[in-house]
C-alpha cells in the first residue's frame, strides 16, 4: 500500500471527500479560533486548511515526503514535518488539541499513535480522530464493486477504526477520558462516471494497489461492473465515517 504518490493524485483521489470531511470532522472535535493543533497525517492539508481557515494556529505532520514538501509549499509559515504519528517530534503537552483525519486505520500502531497525539495534548485538551466506515464509507461503492467479481478480496473495512466502537476502544487503552464516538456523513456528487473512476488507476493506498494488480481485463471488468452499479453520473456518493474524541 502506497501514499508515495503525487499530492494531486491523492488530492483527486480523496481530496473530493476529505475537504467535505474536515468541515464537519472539526466541529465534532470542538476547536476553532486561537486553538494550538497539530494535524496528525496531514497529507497535502485538506484539514489543516479548513483549521487555518477557522483561525487555529497550526502544525502538521505526514510521514510521506511528497505530502510534507505539498504543504510547505502550500504554507509557507507553517511548522511541517516529517514522520509518523508514533514518532511525533514535539515536546509534552504543546498543543490544545490533536486531530487526525482519515489516518489511524493506516497507523502501524495505532493504540501507540494515539497515545502520543495525547501525549503533546495538554491536560483538559482534545484529541480527535476520524477514519471511513468500512459498508458505508467514501471507498465503500468501489469495493462493493469488486466483491462481484471477487468476493474474497480483502477490503478496507477491517482497518483500526473501521466499524462501531473501535475508535472507543483506541482511546481509552491510549489513556484518555471521557471518549465520545458518533457517526459523520458527506455528500459528494460526481458529475460523471469517469471522474468517479479515474483517481482510482492512480495507485493511491488499498483500493489504488487493487487496481494497479489487474490486469487489463480485469481492469476493464472491474470497471464495467461499478459503471452498471453506479451509472453513468451524475451520482451521489454518501460516505459515512467514525469519528472519535477524547479528554486528556
Amino acid at each position: 500500500m502506497s501514499f508515495d504518490v503525487a499530492p494531486d493524485a491523492y488530492t483527486r483521489f480523496m481530496g473530493r471527500y476529505a475537504e467535505p470531511l474536515a468541515e464537519v470532522f472539526a466541529a465534532f472535535a470542538g476547536v476553532g479560533e486561537g486553538d494550538k493543533v497539530l494535524d496528525v497525517g496531514c497529507g497535502p492539508g485538506a484539514l489543516t486548511a479548513h483549521l487555518l481557515s477557522l483561525g487555529a494556529e497550526v502544525s502538521a505532520i505526514d510521514p510521506s515526503p511528497p505530502f510534507v514538501d505539498a504543504i510547505r509549499a502550500r504554507f509557507p509559515d507553517l511548522d511541517v514535518r516529517q514522520s509518523t504519528a508514533e514518532e511525533l517530534p514535539y515536546q509534552t503537552a504543546a498543543f490544545d488539541a490533536a486531530l487526525a483525519q482519515l489516518v489511524v486505520h493506516f497507523m502501524t500502531d495505532p493504540v501507540g499513535g494515539v497515545r502520543q497525539m495525547r501525549r503533546v495534548t495538554q491536560s483538559g485538551g482534545v484529541v480527535a480522530a476520524c477514519v471511513w466506515d468500512g459498508p458505508t464509507g467514501a471507498l465503500a461503492p468501489f469495493w462493493n464493486a469488486v466483491h462481484v467479481i471477487d468476493p474474497d478480496a480483502e477490503d478496507e473495512a477491517l482497518l483500526s477504526g473501521a466499524h462501531a466502537g473501535h475508535l472507543t476502544e483506541l482511546f481509552e487503552s491510549a489513556g484518555l477520558r471521557d471518549v465520545a464516538e458518533d457517526s459523520i456523513v458527506v455528500d459528494v456528487v460526481h458529475p460523471t462516471f469517469e471522474q468517479w473512476w479515474q483517481p482510482y488507476t492512480y495507485g493511491v493506498g488499498p483500493a489504488g494497489d487493487y487496481v494497479q494488480r489487474l490486469d487489463g481485463d480485469g481492469r476493464a471488468r472491474l470497471e464495467s461492473v461499478a459503471r452498471e452499479r453506479l451509472g453513468n453520473g451524475p451520482f451521489t456518493v454518501t460516505a459515512a465515517a467514525w469519528a472519535a474524541r477524547g479528554m486528556v
